[in-house]
């Protein structure tokens, strides 16, 4: 159903944001908007009138109306990456959201018919924040309808060659380069790292590759210490950073 909420578990860097846009683009509602926000990042005093917007007047600064995020994602999906940093106060309101399909601005005494599909993610233990009373029992169960976890890097290595494959050639689009291809031993040493960092990190580390390696062939010996530029160090195959 396009309007299934969908929860997201996975550690840091594993492609939360990539499955959510995913999934949206491969839904029925996949021309309306999709849009991404970062709970961890947001500051606690401004997630909610970033999320629901505010009516003029509705605090110190508000001085015009402001339309929220959610009513921006309206007829798409809105992707709420670490949910597991909102406040009890904030999960109060996301929860009648998902009950009520309807938001109420900042400083309004009306309320907003919202269509809004609701993907969330995080890297984070919520029964554990469940249980130290940190996060809604029941705001848990709305929000994971239908559930994703995706495993670490390290547990799916037989993703890395065409992962290496994608990025390079998504790299070398955004940087207006020529596409590179990389030899067997240079591979199975991208391979053979345990990637902590996940995706994020490899896709960070190909980007590297093509910033400090100006050969078109990637060799081997252009990873290692003593060579062109130092991208890895030997000691390091397999243990990541």
């Amino acid at each position: 159903s396009p309007d299934t909420p969908i929860l997201i578990l996975g550690e840091t860097g594993t492609g939360k944001e990539l499955i959510a846009s995913a999934i949206h683009y491969r839904s029925p509602n996949f021309k309306g908007n999709f849009i991404t926000v970062n709970c961890a990042a947001i500051p606690k005093d401004l997630i909610e009138s970033e999320i629901f917007g505010y009516e003029k007047g509705a605090f110190t600064g508000a001085v015009s109306n402001k339309k929220g995020l959610f009513e921006e994602a309206h007829g798409g999906t809105i992707f709420l990456d670490e949910i597991g940093d909102i406040s009890l106060k904030l999960q109060v309101k996301l929860l009648r959201v998902l009950q009520e399909k309807e938001i109420k601005p900042l400083g309004s005494n009306r309320t907003r018919a919202v269509d809004v599909r609701i993907i969330t993610s995080t890297n984070q233990d919520l029964k554990k924040k469940i249980a130290e009373g940190e996060f809604r029992e029941d705001l848990y169960y709305r929000l994971k309808v239908a559930h994703i976890t995706l495993p670490p890097l390290r547990k799916r290595t037989g993703d890395l060659p065409l992962l290496v494959e994608n990025f390079m050639k998504k790299t070398a689009q955004e940087m207006n380069l020529k596409p590179r291809q990389i030899s067997v031993e240079a591979l199975n040493h991208l391979v053979s790292r345990r990637w902590d960092g996940n995706v994020r990190e490899l896709e960070n580390t190909i980007r590297s590759i093509y910033a400090m390696i100006p050969s078109e062939y990637i060799h081997l010996d252009d990873l290692l210490v003593g060579h062109r530029q130092v991208v890895f160090t030997p000691h390091r195959v397999g243990h990541g950073h």
